[in-house]
């Protein structure tokens, strides 16, 4: 069973930025699909972003222009820069790795607190 370990979340204010990694303990991590997922208090886990295998990058739009996912296949590891934070970005952030289209594994969460 692999596992994902996360890090990085925290507090900080409107407009700030934080970086969240997300090592995987998985063979082959070139192979996988990786991305950022979110879930906000009452509401339901939303995609983030996405980092393909073959080097293909995509965004909810609400993360546009502010978000930036990477990999670095040599550490297993993908990271979240976000930028220009809101309020509305408040929520636990949980990173997961696929092989398909589907994630087959998920970190635990960490939790991103951005006031006003």
């Amino acid at each position: 069973q692999a596992q994902l370990v996360e890090s990085g979340g925290g507090l900080v204010q409107a407009g700030g930025s934080l970086r969240l990694s997300c090592t995987a303990s998985v063979q082959t991590f070139n192979d996988y699909n990786v991305g950022w997922f979110r879930q906000a208090p009452g509401k339901e886990r939303e995609f983030v972003a996405t980092f393909t295998w073959s080097g293909g990058i995509s965004y909810t739009e609400s993360v546009k222009g502010r978000f930036t996912i990477t990999r670095d296949n040599t550490k297993n590891t993908i990271y979240l820069q976000m930028n220009n934070l809101k309020p509305e970005d408040t929520a636990v952030y949980y990173c997961a790795v696929g092989l398909g289209s589907q994630a087959d594994y998920w970190g635990q969460g960490t939790q991103v607190t951005v006031s006003s």
